[in-house]
């Protein structure tokens, strides 16, 4: 019984630890979804974590993700987007921002996320980016239905708005 006991208190005891550095990230970031569906009924959709944190900023030429964590793209279509084949399947996405233009990474490591991989990119393609009227202090993404197979992807922050085009193959 006591053997029982102890392990039942590390068991929990681990959890409670977990949970008090993690609870305070939490409570400053939020998980988004956006989705968009084809004209034939199949979606594409990118999960993300918008923190809104006074310390995340834009730094051309330096990767950044929304709340320092990696997107995830899922696909139930095969994908082009650019000069990317994008199979049937689940992603991570990564952004470099710079002057004129974003680089969109498309990787393929989904488990363990959070270290980045730059052996597993299934591709890189520049996407285009303009100046907000207004500032966004938290990352927002959007997926709009722009055509029978496309969908567009939008991401703003600060004073940057970029976008993209998912074309279904």
């Amino acid at each position: 019984m006591r053997a029982n006991s102890i392990f039942v208190f590390r068991r929990w005891g681990g959890l409670l630890a977990c949970l008090t550095f993690t609870l305070p990230l939490l409570a400053q970031s939020t998980t988004s979804n956006v989705t968009c569906s084809f004209d034939d009924g199949k979606e594409v959709s990118v999960r993300f974590i918008g923190s809104g944190h006074p310390t995340e900023h834009l730094h051309n030429g330096k990767m950044w993700t929304p709340g320092n964590a990696p997107m995830f793209l899922f696909t139930q279509a095969n994908l082009k987007i650019g000069d990317v084949s994008v199979p049937v399947g689940a992603y991570s996405l990564y952004v470099i921002p710079e002057k004129g233009k974003w680089t969109l990474i498309i990787n393929k490591k989904v488990e363990g996320a959070g270290t980045y991989d730059e052996k597993q990119d299934l591709g890189r393609t520049t996407i285009d980016v303009g100046d907000l009227d207004d500032s966004v202090s938290s990352p927002r993404l959007a997926l709009g239905h722009a055509g029978p197979k496309q969908c567009n992807l939008r991401i703003n922050f600060e004073k940057a708005g970029a976008w993209g085009e998912f074309h279904e193959e």
